[in-house]
């Protein structure tokens, strides 16, 4: 009798110790949906992507809610996130990515902006992790493409190349006596190389002169800001990620010349710039999004040719004109959208 007594408590301790641990178990859980990290859903499996960002700004950082959004709409809804940001800081993206490339548990990388995108696949490449670039303005110059278009390895993603032929002729209507436009740049960006030249392959057809001013770091922009507006008529801005990410330093410097800055795309105008033919970056990270799920689906990035977004609009910022007596042309009028206003 003794021993069945303490079998029976034995049995009662152990199936006691079962209920507590499922519910210690069950407030962890609560616990981790309350934290920066996605909680695993109960139907599917979980996957954890990396989203390497280079620069904190407004047009990153809308590629990134984008690019979640995309993932959400294409039916990706159990991910864990590591979500990271380089500061502009190319030593801090590759230390950056190469964390994320070591994870065993990583099943993608979002790099946003063209230095986080060539320190993610240089770093993921050897490890078999896709890489799902966005806002990279021109892949094959960046080496993340073929010239024909296909992935060097298993990277793919969406291209923000800019309109430079319709920024130039915008340029030319709100200015017509305009000559020389102001170029500021990293010269450690290839996105931006790229972009001058095709800027300077296009000026003369509009009558424009580009003076370029290279900075190697952030550090240099207020000096070099303040030699560049003495030297032209106006700036236009690239979607340099340096220089964007001091875009008020560059500002001022116009505003005590008096002169305007054109923009890249909304964010730009928004903060300050007087007008931009531009794209929308939560449309562009939610294209980079859907580009993700096909791949956590069972796609190849390698089989996935980059896309290169095609719709712009012309975005403008009445106050920042009109401080300089300037007005949005008659010809324009009609396409013009207010950035404050837009969504």
């Amino acid at each position: 009798m003794k021993k069945f007594y303490a079998l029976l408590l034995t049995t009662t301790l152990l199936l006691s110790g079962c209920a507590s641990q499922g519910g210690s178990s069950g407030q962890e859980g609560a616990d981790n949906a309350s934290g920066t990290e996605t909680a695993q859903q109960q139907d599917g499996d979980t996957v954890k992507i990396g989203i390497a960002q280079f620069a904190p700004h407004g047009s990153l950082d809308n590629c990134r809610e984008g690019f979640k959004q995309g993932l959400e709409e294409a039916g990706i809804t159990n991910v864990v996130f590591d979500e990271q940001n380089a500061q502009a800081d190319t030593a801090n993206a590759n230390q950056i990515a190469q964390s994320m490339a070591s994870d065993s548990d990583m099943d993608l990388i979002c790099a946003i902006a063209t230095p986080m995108a060539q320190a993610a696949y240089n770093a993921a490449e050897q490890n078999g992790i896709p890489v799902i670039f966005t806002a990279v303005t021109d892949p094959v110059a960046a080496s993340l493409a073929n010239e024909d278009g296909s992935a060097v390895g298993e990277v793919t993603g969406t291209s923000d190349k800019l309109p430079v032929e319709a920024q130039l002729k915008m340029i030319r209507d709100f200015m017509p006596d305009a000559v020389n436009i102001g170029i500021l740049y990293s010269t450690s960006e290839t996105n931006s190389i790229s972009a001058i030249e095709e800027y300077k392959a296009l000026a003369g057809d509009y009558g424009f002169n580009i003076v370029e001013s290279g900075i190697s770091q952030s550090a240099d922009i207020p000096l070099a800001a303040a030699d560049l507006v003495t030297k032209v008529d106006c700036i236009s801005n690239l979607t340099d990620n340096t220089v964007v990410s001091s875009l008020p330093t560059v500002l001022d410097a116009a505003k005590n010349a008096g002169i305007p800055v054109f923009g890249s795309e909304i964010e730009q105008v928004k903060n300050g710039c007087v007008a931009s033919e531009g794209l929308d970056y939560i449309a562009l990270g939610k294209k980079t999004g859907e580009m993700a799920a096909r791949v956590l689906n069972g796609e190849k990035a390698s089989e996935i040719p980059f896309e290169t977004i095609t719709e712009y609009s012309l975005y403008v910022n009445s106050e920042a004109l009109a401080a300089l007596d300037m007005a949005v042309p008659e010809a324009l009028a009609d396409s013009a959208l207010e950035a404050s206003e837009a969504e």
